[in-house]
């Protein structure tokens, strides 16, 4: 059977794999791995509240995608012994939908809303009062004899996701009582999630193989979850009976990911810097248009690994491939390809 034939994931499945990922999401503290400063004070305001018999205070989390935003969301519902309703910026398009979601909301309940920046700004005004004082104005017949009635809520908690901190307006952060950023998480931690995942999914796997798979996941669980199920289809497929150090590198190798994680987006994202652009600087725009991809896309999901890991700075003229890209690509210097021995 041809190699080619392997199912291949790339980002264009990114969606089509979350729904997936339910199974393997913790579903409490103790289950929870990594970000542990994080999960430390998460515990504190938890059973501080939970003592005091109160909903929790709202939380904002901000960070790369793939982090275990939305994971927390559930966990502290959870913990809060509280139901949780999830919805996201771009879908309360009008004030009508929040107010909908709001007045059904129970004590305690958890209102996770993701891409919180991206709400509308007419509905973040309405959000403000609810959040502040469980409340909302609505207004009734509007015109001449409009007038302004008063809806009660009930104590409820929400809990912002972003991975855009920078575009949350001031008003709506001030109103969270938390604002806590998800770090990438380290290769320790990947592995460790790597193999309680292939143990749900009932799958063999050494410690090299978790490794190996740890290494290329970018910091990110997401993705090491999405990488240890086409690793998962490789071995069944080449009849392997433990995805070991072997396999685990031969799927990546499939996949396009090597070995210090980049994929063939990232890969092409450094490779039009270097090589058309004279390694930068470089707007994101003109990159963003060269590869033919969203400008938010390269922002969000392609430039914060690479600038965790030193392969690009962001300076005020644009983005500059480092000369750490430059050698991991095989270039001697910004646009000339290193010569073969």
């Amino acid at each position: 059977m041809a190699l080619e034939s392997i199912v291949r994931a790339d980002r264009a499945n990114n969606e089509v794999d979350d729904r997936d990922f339910t199974s393997l999401r913790p579903k409490s503290f103790a289950e929870y791995i990594g970000q542990r400063e994080l999960i430390d004070n998460l515990k504190i305001a938890v059973q501080a509240a939970r003592e005091r018999g109160e909903p929790l205070d709202h939380l904002l989390f901000h960070g790369p995608p793939g982090l275990g935003k939305t994971t927390l969301a559930y966990v502290i519902a959870e913990e809060m012994e509280a139901d949780i309703v999830c919805t996201s910026g771009p879908a309360l398009e009008r004030p009508a939908d929040l107010v909908g979601i709001l007045t059904n909301l129970k004590r305690g309940d958890v209102l996770f809303i993701d891409e919180i920046h991206r709400l509308p700004r007419i509905v973040e005004e309405y959000i403000y009062p609810a959040m502040e004082d469980f409340e909302i104005d609505m207004v009734i017949d509007p015109g001449p004899h409009a007038r302004t009635v008063k809806l009660e809520l009930s104590h409820f908690t929400i809990v912002g996701a972003t991975t855009r901190a920078g575009l949350i307006t001031g008003p709506l952060r001030d109103r969270f009582g938390f604002s806590l950023h998800l770090e990438f998480y380290n290769v320790k931690d990947l592995r460790t999630i790597i193999s309680r995942s292939a143990g749900i999914l009932s799958t063999a796997i050494t410690g090299e193989g978790s490794e190996s798979i740890a290494f290329r996941s970018r910091g990110t669980p997401r993705i090491a979850n999405r990488l240890l199920k086409r690793t998962r289809d490789y071995a069944q497929v080449m009849r392997r009976d433990a995805i070991d150090e072997i396999t685990a590198i031969e799927a990546m190798d499939i996949n396009g990911v090597d070995e210090a994680g980049l994929d063939r987006l990232d890969r092409n994202y450094l490779n039009v810097i270097i090589k058309q652009y004279g390694g930068g600087p470089v707007g994101v725009s003109a990159i963003a248009a060269t590869l033919n991809e969203e400008r938010d896309t390269l922002i969000d999901v392609v430039e914060p690994f690479l600038l965790a890991r030193g392969f690009l700075n962001r300076t005020s003229r644009g983005r500059v491939a480092t000369a750490h890209a430059c050698r991991h690509l095989g270039f001697t210097r910004a646009g000339q390809k290193e010569l073969p021995l």
